[in-house]
């Protein structure tokens, strides 16, 4: 197929771009490299520097046709969100209309989104279904969710095969390509670098949750694992129809569990610090997976310990990121 990857210069689009490549698809990544990385652009991918801001020149990217689109370009950061939602509209709801315009008129009619458990917001039931009410409390969960519903009423109208896919939380990494953000705000990562010494310490935000532990849990998933859900999405994808599906393993770790996995795994210790929780974090995120198992044919192989050890194999070899 020929597929192009919006995004593919960051941390899951670039990984998802290699996995298409190695199966022989012809790929182009349309990247601004904003936040994005030029060396995280797989080997045999074609590359496209574009800001899908920028109508006219995602026309031109468009214009010699493509079989489908996966859309990961996006601003993701939750408190830049709340600080600048206009950022966020601008940034993930402007820029996917102009995709949707473009496709359109090129007459690619198929879409994998990246989208996100964010729409949720602080969900009344845990494990998170698909038929949770989506409720973001903050701008970025509303831009994807905008993004969702837009996607809905171009299958309604034009008949898009459109899937979106709401991650939680992301963690590995798939050599030669891993994770390298500025600033960085996922905590495996975040740990990993109080391991290497990088980092002072990591601090554990809310230690009275009603969790086991005290502290918050959340649902990992290997990056690997993901971009495998995409390439199922992308045949799965039907005209007329926009389809959602939850990517998470189905099971919950705490802040706490996390911290001791990282240091069993990297045989490293670190200093931890217990402060207040942060404002909007919900005790518990962990995704009922049963729709992407049934739907996609998908199933989640990776451990949490999978994903630390590739995330610091991936560190140590990387040790300051792409920059080097």
């Amino acid at each position: 197929m020929r597929l192009l990857v919006t995004g593919g210069a960051g941390y899951i689009g670039s990984i998802v771009a290699q996995r298409l490549v190695a199966r022989g698809d012809d790929v182009t990544v349309l990247d601004s490299l904003d936040r994005g990385h030029r060396d995280a652009v797989p080997e045999g991918a074609d590359f496209v520097q574009a800001d899908l801001l920028d109508l006219d020149a995602v026309r031109a990217a468009l214009a010699s046709g493509f079989d489908g689109v996966l859309h990961f370009a996006a601003l993701a950061l939750v408190e830049e969100s709340v600080a600048h939602p206009e950022r966020y509209y601008r940034g993930n709801v402007v820029a996917t209309l102009n995709l949707l315009d473009a496709m359109r008129e090129a007459g690619i009619g198929r879409i994998v989104f990246s989208s996100t458990c964010a729409t949720y917001g602080e969900p009344e039931t845990v494990p998170i279904s698909e038929d949770e009410p989506a409720t973001p409390v903050n701008s970025y969960g509303n831009s994807k969710l905008a993004v969702d519903r837009m996607l809905a009423d171009e299958a309604r109208a034009h008949g898009l095969a459109a899937v979106s896919l709401r991650y939680f939380n992301v963690a590995g990494a798939n050599e030669p390509l891993g994770e390298d953000h500025e600033p960085e705000t996922h905590l495996i990562p975040l740990i990993l670098q109080a391991a290497a010494g990088t980092r002072e310490h990591i601090s554990i935000f809310g230690t009275d949750y009603p969790t086991p532990d005290g502290s918050a849990v959340r649902d990992y998933i290997h990056v690997d694992d993901l971009a495998r859900a995409h390439l199922l999405a992308l045949e799965k994808a039907e005209p007329g129809r926009h389809d959602i599906y939850n990517l998470g393993s189905g099971t919950g770790y705490s802040v706490r569990e996390v911290i001791d996995a990282v240091r069993r795994v990297t045989g490293r210790d670190f200093q931890v610090r217990e402060q207040e929780r942060r404002p909007g974090d919900p005790p518990r995120l962990v995704a009922a997976n049963a729709k992407a198992r049934a739907g996609l044919e998908w199933t989640p192989e990776r451990s949490l310990d999978d994903m630390i050890a590739d995330a610091w194999a991936w560190r140590q070899a990387h040790p300051q990121g792409y920059s080097a």
